[in-house]
């Protein structure tokens, strides 16, 4: 890379540069102090310890590009051979022909000048020993691209699942209120016998076909998209909630809905963290973007697998709470009392899905900022979209997921989670 040196740069141009770099850090540090006060003076310490949690993330990605721009000299001098170097290429057609064109411009007299300009760039020394660099000084240059589109693609993924899974939320609202009211304590008589399957919750969830593990799971799999949590399952889940941690004086008073909202705050501490396991797996994502792998017809797909395996356990759950209470008899008294238990959940951990959450939601962060960095750097006739399909794909599975995870998956976790 030419171009004039510092030393050769007037210094009021510097000082320029620095002064506008200093001034959008300054500003953007200051909203989230804002932020973080208002936090504190809101009592939301939940918040305020996920907004620590995104700032210690984006001082992680700026301690990357910092140790890119200062490794990018040594970076950029170590040579490997072409042969290697023409491995593993996002675009196999145009490093072939770089490969065959390269040799014949250095072997041309007619090209000393180019010769000379290409060293100035710091590959004469891996061209004078007929190899390439490892990685060159531009491809660092838009790797540092990279780093800021992935930072503020994390940001507002983060703001993003906070706003769907709270409006998921303000929906439920109105089911708090009505068991405020006289007619659902009339409703919902206490000294009332019924048989479990004339219930709501019975009719719902104890029929023909959960009797059967693939319909249940089948079933429970469609019924994310429609009605994911309706309202006899949540007054069903806050009456076990409530039966089985208040007592009888504070029941009538308590916001089941509040508390879970409460929980989903503390939830999104999970969510919005990057664990190193993420990183490393974030960085194998990045080697399958690979030239006849054909990565869009499947990566894009890893999140959406998981988050539709992740939402059908959930309902599942449900399900099975509804089996426990026909077990202990056909008869119920008042409202059905589920019986929750971490046997229920993988491996009787019910933060595993949490973490399934948190690495899909990354990840559809990452792959939506790999498009649109691919995008602008290299523009939409790139190698890198050279299929319709890929464009389509990518795009629809990046929304869709984040919508399906954020309004869907969370809430549920966080009201299901709660009953355990």
């Amino acid at each position: 890379m030419g171009g004039r040196s510092l030393e050769e740069t007037p210094t009021w141009a510097v000082a320029v540069v620095c002064f506008v770099l200093l001034t959008i850090s300054i500003v953007i540090d200051h909203i989230f102090h804002l932020i973080g006060k208002w936090l504190k003076k809101k009592h939301k310490r939940a918040l305020y310890e996920s907004l620590e949690k995104i700032k210690s993330e984006l001082m992680l990605l700026g301690f990357i590009s910092l140790l890119l721009t200062v490794g990018q000299s040594v970076i950029s001098r170590i040579c490997i051979s072409e042969k290697v170097a023409g491995t593993f290429h996002p675009c196999t057609h145009k490093t072939d022909h770089t490969r065959r064109l390269l040799p014949e411009l250095f072997r041309s007299d007619h090209n000393q000048n180019l010769r000379r300009i290409l060293a100035a760039g710091g590959t004469d020394k891996c061209a004078a020993q007929g190899k390439v660099p490892f990685v060159s000084s531009e491809g660092i240059h838009q790797l540092h691209i990279f780093i800021f589109v992935l930072a503020v693609f994390h940001v507002l993924y983060c703001i993003l699942t906070l706003a769907l899974g709270r409006a998921k939320m303000r929906r439920w609202k109105r089911w708090e209120e009505e068991t405020k009211t006289a007619q659902y304590q009339f409703s919902h008589d206490p000294e009332r016998f019924r048989f479990a399957r004339e219930t709501s919750f019975g009719r719902r969830h104890l029929s023909f076909w959960t009797q059967h593990t693939i319909l249940v799971w089948i079933i429970c799999f469609f019924r994310q998209f429609v009605r994911s949590v309706p309202k006899v399952d949540y007054l069903t889940l806050r009456h076990g909630f409530m039966m089985a941690h208040l007592g009888p004086q504070s029941r009538h008073k308590f916001d089941f809905r509040q508390y879970i909202k409460r929980s989903l705050e503390e939830d999104f501490k999970v969510v919005v963290e990057i664990s190193p396991p993420i990183w490393f797996i974030t960085v194998l994502f990045l080697l399958f973007h690979t030239h006849g792998w054909y990565s869009y017809l499947w990566l894009p797909f890893a999140p959406l697998i998981i988050v539709l395996l992740v939402g059908t356990k959930l309902q599942v759950i449900i399900t099975k709470m509804g089996q426990r209470i026909q077990e202990r008899g056909e008869v119920v008294k008042g409202m059905p009392l589920v019986q929750p238990g971490d046997d229920l959940f993988w491996f009787n951990k019910p933060r595993l899905i949490l973490y399934l959450v948190n690495f899909v939601l990354f990840q559809n962060a990452f792959q939506l900022a790999y498009f649109s960095w691919t995008a602008v750097q290299f523009g939409m006739k790139s190698c890198f979209h050279s299929q319709t399909e890929d464009v389509v794909i990518k795009i629809s599975m990046g929304v869709f997921v984040q919508f399906l995870c954020s309004y869907v998956t969370l809430p549920l976790y966080a009201l299901v989670t709660q009953v355990v």
